[in-house]
């Protein structure tokens, strides 16, 4: 069956990859699209400045962009995709969910409420049982669903593997792609020639959500992994891809090679859009990557890469990398979205 949807916010960075990954999927066709009021009323293919490495596919230029709101809305959109800005989403999203429509959300606003599910297919879908939660709390006939930042998800899939061995703590510090920021979210004097030491909220962010992501849900309540998450995250001149340095405290004392195993036993989901590969692990051989260059596009983008794993006096060390707007942004939210189609939510 395929589902009619809509894409919030189509023409940024992330909206355009949404338009791209959703045309290559047969779960769901686009139906509509909204961006800023400068925007509505225009062709997608008038409003939208598209800088991917596609054509934007014929069907969806021609569609007229709506403004954001229930009202300029279709009735017959089985699902929306949001890419807004979080400080729009924030009031957006209720007002949508409120009037039945069900949104599988990339905005930061609202990942750590109680009642919304921060999921990651592969990692924790039980989690989207919350829904029934958040539907009583909220008295909303549509629901809201998100996944988690660029930065967390790259280094999630890999912690999951850990968890049997006991982690007690995380350290891991950031080297992210410019394409993170949006496209004017960092000048080129900013960048080029530079590393910036510091992006804002995005600490916080990983050492949260990643705390959720790995909680265990027992039908009413979440409960978050009693671990402690430090980050430090940092800007490079990279278009795409996010390589992170990672170093786990556990209670068990695994080898090296019994953590490379747990990391490639990482089940894949069987959803349209999944990797065949959900962590792909390079082996002792080759302790120079995963690099961004070379793998930020492995699974279609869609898998993390690990390598440089070694034991230490506490746990273990390693890397990691995953493309951030695909994997990390667009490609979680749709992957989120064929599994509420998955699940009969929508």
């Amino acid at each position: 069956m395929t589902h009619t949807v809509g894409v919030l916010g189509a023409t940024g960075a992330v909206g355009q990859r949404f338009v791209q990954l959703i045309e290559r999927t047969p779960a769901f066709e686009i139906g509509a699209v909204t961006a800023s009021p400068d925007s509505v009323g225009k062709r997608y293919h008038e409003a939208a400045k598209w800088r991917l490495d596609t054509e934007i596919p014929e069907a969806v230029g021609e569609l007229t962009v709506r403004e954001t709101a229930p009202e300029a809305l279709p009735d017959d959109l089985d699902l929306l995709f949001s890419s807004l800005p979080s400080s729009v989403a924030a009031n957006v999203e209720s007002a949508l969910c409120e009037a039945g429509y069900v949104v599988s959300s990339n905005s930061s606003n609202d990942r750590l409420a109680p009642d919304v599910p921060l999921t990651i297919p592969e990692i924790n879908p039980e989690h989207l049982g919350l829904i029934e939660v958040q539907r009583e709390e909220r008295g909303w006939d549509g629901a809201l669903v998100k996944n988690p930042n660029c930065s967390t998800i790259t280094m999630v899939p890999t912690l999951s593997a850990l968890t049997q061995f006991g982690v007690e703590s995380v350290q891991v510090s950031t080297l992210q792609a410019v394409s993170g920021a949006g496209y004017s979210g960092v000048t080129s004097m900013e960048i080029i020639d530079n590393a910036v030491p510091h992006i804002g909220g995005e600490e916080d962010k990983m050492e949260t959500e990643s705390r959720k992501l790995l909680g265990s849900f027992d039908g009413g309540e979440l409960t978050r992994l009693d671990a402690d998450v430090a980050a430090s995250c940092n800007r490079i001149p990279t278009l795409d891809g996010h390589l992170e340095n990672v170093f786990v405290s556990l209670a068990d004392d695994p080898t090296a090679a019994e953590v490379r195993e747990a990391m490639a036993n990482v089940p894949s989901g069987d959803l349209p859009s999944s990797p065949e590969t959900l962590v792909h692990v390079f082996g002792e051989d080759a302790p120079e990557r995963p690099q961004p260059r070379m793998d930020r596009n492995r699974g279609g983008g869609m898998t993390v890469s690990a390598g440089g794993v070694t034991a230490t006096e506490t746990g273990v060390k390693y890397n990691c990398l995953a493309h951030n707007t695909i994997r990390g942004a667009a490609g979680a939210s749709l992957l989120n979205g064929e599994l509420l189609a998955t699940e009969g939510w929508i």
